[in-house]
């Protein structure tokens, strides 16, 4: 039998769209950071490629949420969330030179609150609380 797909809480909705325009928003800035060819955004690039990766694996996990990927959610979001600060904190150094950057860090930062709440709200073995 099949598992049971799993249901959806607030948080966790939330956390799966603030992964989708994250990983959108840093591939724009490492993207656009490529196009200006400046030596000081190498690590910004970097980590906004994983930035993107790692949300966009996140948020498909996330929307998946079957029992047999249920207790991989919570660290996957808690992880997610310290790489979307990461990435958040490198952008903010070329804020005033690169709109893109402050772009990244803005969904950056909205995705680690998500990513946060989303863990939060699932118990330890990835699933919602009574279930």
């Amino acid at each position: 039998m099949p598992a049971r797909p799993l249901r959806f809480d607030a948080p966790v909705l939330h956390a799966i769209e603030a992964c989708h325009l994250c990983a959108e928003a840093c591939i724009l800035c490492a993207d656009t950071s490529l196009d200006e060819a400046a030596a000081s955004l190498a690590r910004c690039i970097r980590l906004a490629l994983d930035c993107a990766e790692a949300c966009s694996t996140t948020g498909a996990a996330m929307a998946r949420r079957t029992a047999a990927n249920a207790a991989l959610l919570r660290p996957m979001a808690e992880t997610c969330a310290t790489l979307c600060e990461a990435c958040a904190a490198e952008c903010d150094l070329h804020v005033d030179e690169h709109d893109h950057c402050r772009l990244c860090a803005e969904a950056c930062r909205a995705c680690a609150r998500a990513c946060r709440a989303a863990a939060m709200s699932l118990g330890p073995n990835g699933l919602l609380p009574g279930k």
